[in-house]
């Protein structure tokens, strides 16, 4: 039977913590806020049974992987650099990448800025969005208030010592009120409340999320806190400052080296079609 295994790969100055199974062609899984590799533990056995190599690491902040202090540390570029040297460290020369939540947005950027290593991508909640005219944060305030969610978490301190007051509320109110069954989500946070306000307390747990899984996600972040999550969301002003670059940009099909002979994986296949 095919096991999920641990460890550690030092990827630059990072030392990440993956989680792995299978052999074949490598899919590199990212995960969203608040999660971890454990987001990916069903699909990890299923691709390995399809014939893939699965790879779920802990991004940057998270779980087993290293935190850095510094909130600059969680750029895009940093974020995107982790996946590329992931894919090197594990001796592969490309991956599809697929992502959930801020990891669709690592995927869509690490298929944008190297597309020599990425084959395909694999998005869920979040749809490929290209840079914008002007920095995000003075648009969402104008639009949305000082209150708005991502301006509250700029705030610093704040929304850290809110979170890990009880990491398991956090965890519970985060997933389920951000999910389709608590919908619609008010984005603001309450004048004389906390972003905690913001997410329903569901009345009993979903079927696809059990009291075992919120011990897994409780404990990480009993363990590490909530800084290093909140810090990818102090970086949109600077993600937009670095990424000039690529202003306007599209991402385009992965040409074939050698179209006679190349056979994409199954999952590259589907995703053009």
């Amino acid at each position: 039977m095919t096991e999920i295994i641990h460890r550690h790969i030092q990827v630059a100055d990072l030392r990440m913590h993956v989680a792995e199974a299978g052999t074949g062609p490598l899919v590199v899984l990212l995960h969203g806020f608040p999660e971890s590799w454990y987001s990916w533990r069903h699909q990890l056995l299923a691709l390995a049974a399809a014939g893939y190599r699965a790879v779920a690491p802990d991004q940057r902040g998270y779980g087993g992987t290293d935190r850095p202090n510094a909130v600059e540390d969680y750029t895009i570029l940093h974020t995107v650099g982790d996946v590329i040297g992931l894919i090197a460290a594990l001796g592969e020369e490309q991956a599809v990448v697929a992502g959930h939540d801020w990891g669709s947005g690592v995927a869509w950027n690490s298929a944008l800025m190297r597309p020599d290593r990425v084959r395909g991508v694999i998005a869920l909640g979040g749809p490929y969005g290209p840079r914008p005219a002007a920095p995000p944060l003075a648009t969402m305030r104008k639009e949305a208030g000082e209150n708005f969610y991502v301006a509250y978490l700029q705030r610093p301190g704040v929304a850290d010592r809110e979170l890990s007051q009880d990491p398991r509320t956090t965890v519970r109110r985060a997933l389920f009120g951000a999910s389709g069954e608590a919908y619609p989500w008010n984005p603001i946070v309450p004048e004389d409340g906390g972003l905690l306000d913001t997410w329903r307390e569901p009345e009993q747990l979903p079927d696809w999320l059990t009291e075992a899984d919120l011990d897994v996600y409780a404990a990480d972040f009993a363990r590490t806190g909530f800084t290093g999550a909140l810090n990818w969301f102090r970086n949109l002003d600077r993600n937009w400052a670095l990424t000039s670059a690529w202003q306007d940009a599209v991402i385009l099909p992965r040409p074939s080296t050698s179209p006679a002979t190349e056979t994409p994986p199954p999952l590259y296949r589907e995703a053009r079609s």
